[in-house]
């Protein structure tokens, strides 16, 4: 059987911006990355582990082909050096190790930032995809195709309703999740010539250059976290990567991540400056409908018009929930709704709730601080803390502490 990824562009758009960044500012941090499996699988993930380990040395064996440089060249926020550094990267096996641990799946990857952080998405759509394997594939793509001729069926019959003063516009952020390589590409396939007036572009690099769509992604946790460890002061560090990304991209791939120490303490941050330099705020914990709120008032605090701003949500959604979002919001600001694992992994199967997070930077612990009870993570709690106690939040009752 071919390998799972088969393209080091099958990954998400904001890997390479968070990449681009970690190399022009700070080409010497080393950082670790540790798989997490939040819910309990119907089988030990443990199983896996020698096909996983069959797929990351056949992912360490691939390079970037020149028409992918090319693609990547093409974009006008990737820079000339950054592609070149491209040209001659490839994965090191040894910075990255896959064990078991009883019934757990333990996955590690450990060394440079600018090396070790782009192994993330192809870890976990590696397991993913294994995962899913062991399941009735012909039950599960029936069920999916099933399921996706309603999404198409629910965008058909919303374009007769009136529309706010903004239009509804979804992503394919479904990379990570996805039940299969091949199935994703289905989706979006089909997403893109049937609901076209509503679907706007993926997160997955290699769909968006072989399907003409848009790209898209800014940032993730990551990246605000990794400030917390290069030398600026911790209060201090949400500002520094802000302004370190202005800095990058002088007016491009403008959506701020906003809930790695949490809404509030992020807009205490977010002052007039950044404001009006970050097109808009994306959601990814909490209560969306609450953080919409707290941002569209935070704008009118600081006297800047709404409507010329973006409020991204991508927290757990699917349709529905988007549509909702949209009628609340639509009429007030532009909004945008990166929908991951129910479009890409919504097969009549329990998905898989993994993550692979930065949990160190630089020799010390880093840490998000969610605003979703269980999404905090950190593997210090000493640290998540006194981080928490710098910012002025309550340390949350339900903390994931990676293995």
């Amino acid at each position: 059987m071919s390998p799972i990824v088969q393209s080091l562009l099958d990954t998400d758009l904001y890997k390479f911006t968070m990449w681009q960044t970690m190399l022009h500012r700070h080409p010497q941090a080393q950082a670790e990355y540790t798989f997490l499996c939040r819910n309990t699988p119907d089988y030990p993930l443990a199983e896996l582990l020698p096909a996983v380990n069959a797929e990351l040395d056949a992912l360490c064996r691939l390079r970037f082909a020149p028409d992918e440089l090319a693609y990547l060249r093409s974009l006008r926020f990737m820079r000339g050096d950054f592609v070149d550094y491209l040209r001659i990267f490839s994965f090191q096996r040894e910075f990255v190790e896959a064990t078991a641990d009883g019934p757990h799946l333990r996955i590690r990857a450990r060394g440079p930032q600018v090396h070790v952080m782009a192994f993330e998405i192809f870890v976990l759509a590696i397991v993913n995809e294994l995962y899913f394997r062991r399941f009735d594939a012909a039950a599960a793509l029936t069920e999916g195709c099933r399921r996706l001729d309603a999404k198409v069926a629910r965008l058909q019959a919303f374009a007769a309703e009136p529309p706010c003063r903004h239009p509804f516009e979804f992503f394919d952020f479904g990379v990570r999740r996805r039940f299969s390589r091949d199935w994703q590409r289905e989706a979006v396939g089909r997403l893109q010539a049937e609901a076209p007036a509503f679907f706007k572009g993926t997160s997955n690099v290699l769909l968006a250059r072989d399907l003409g769509l848009v790209p898209i992604g800014t940032m993730a946790h990551e990246y605000l976290q990794t400030y917390q460890a290069v030398g600026v002061r911790l209060r201090d560090f949400q500002k520094a990567a802000l302004e370190d990304w202005v800095q990058e991209y002088r007016g491009d791939l403008g959506i701020a991540l906003t809930d790695v120490v949490g809404m509030d303490a992020f807009l205490a941050d977010f002052d007039l400056y950044f404001a009006k330099l970050f097109d808009g705020l994306r959601h990814d914990s909490g209560d969306p409908a609450d953080w919409g709120e707290k941002a569209l008032s935070h704008y009118a605090k600081l006297r800047i018009d709404a409507h010329t701003k973006r409020l991204v949500f991508s927290d757990g959604l699917d349709l529905d929930r988007a549509i909702a979002l949209y009628r609340r919001f639509g009429d007030r600001t532009q909004t945008g709704f990166g929908i991951g694992t129910n479009l890409t992994n919504d097969m009549g199967l329990a998905p898989l709730n993994i993550v692979m997070k930065l949990t160190a930077c630089n020799g010390q612990a880093v840490a998000k601080l969610s605003d979703s009870p269980g999404k905090t993570i950190c593997n210090d709690p000493t640290f998540l803390a006194y981080l928490a106690q710098v910012f002025g939040v309550p340390v949350p009752a339900a903390l994931e502490v990676p293995a």
